[in-house]
């Protein structure tokens, strides 16, 4: 192992993690700051619903595909947010495990598993990448930050792909590639709309709380 590979998968990734986490802690400390308004009506709905219930169903509404329409009615994109994602967990898992728990990658069958869930993510973000620039509506509301974090995302996951089985003794520029893009997204995120994950449990808080206060949450079944 060179050098340089050497210090990408440690101190360079400890670096990148120390800032990143500062920003994070900066803007949590920012958003506390501001306060939820009091709600200024009596309560609704049914006595089923309390604010403790519409928090928790607020919280869980994401893993619960039959509870939204747009996930309800177009599975199809709701299967590739998952498997995005889990792409993106299992591709940050790999640049702990490569440094801290190389054993694990002596298995075949995780190296085929890592290699499998993230070759699958980067599939996924190619097409949302097309279907973000060729969907006239989506394109409408697209950033160039949302073209470019995509577009690192896919590049990252390729990366990542062929970095899991860790033989730098066959070459090392896609542990390499792989350790200085993941390095760049812990300092690029924080900064980027990538980061709309930290607000997530602080706004769907705020958003059950309320919603249950006025008996929508949990939303009631109809009966026909």
């Amino acid at each position: 192992m060179s050098e340089l590979l050497r210090f990408s998968e440690n101190e360079l990734q400890e670096y990148a993690l120390l800032i990143m986490a500062c920003v994070y802690t900066l803007r949590i400390i920012w958003l506390l700051h501001f306060k939820a308004g009091r709600e200024r009506q009596a309560p609704t709905g049914q006595f089923r619903t309390t604010r403790a219930r519409g928090i928790v169903y607020s919280w869980m509404n994401i893993a619960m595909p039959w509870e939204m329409e747009s996930t309800r009615t177009k599975a199809f994109f709701y299967v590739q947010f998952v498997v995005f994602h889990l792409g993106v967990v299992a591709a940050i898992g790999l640049s702990f495990v490569i440094p801290y728990a190389p054993g694990v990658l002596k298995s075949g069958a995780a190296v085929l598993i890592f290699q499998t869930v993230i070759g699958l993510a980067f599939l996924v973000s190619l097409l949302r990448l097309v279907r973000r620039a060729t969907d006239k509506y989506i394109r409408a509301i697209s950033s160039p930050d949302d073209y470019f974090s995509l577009a690192l995302l896919a590049v990252w996951f390729f990366f990542a792909v062929f970095a899991a089985p860790n033989r730098p003794e066959r070459g090392e520029a896609f542990l390499l590639g792989f350790f200085m893009l993941t390095a760049f997204f812990l300092i690029y995120v924080p900064f980027s709309k990538i980061s709309h994950y930290l607000y997530y449990p602080f706004t769907r808080y705020y958003f059950g709380k309320t919603m249950g206060y006025r008996g929508v949450y949990p939303l009631a079944k109809s009966k026909q």
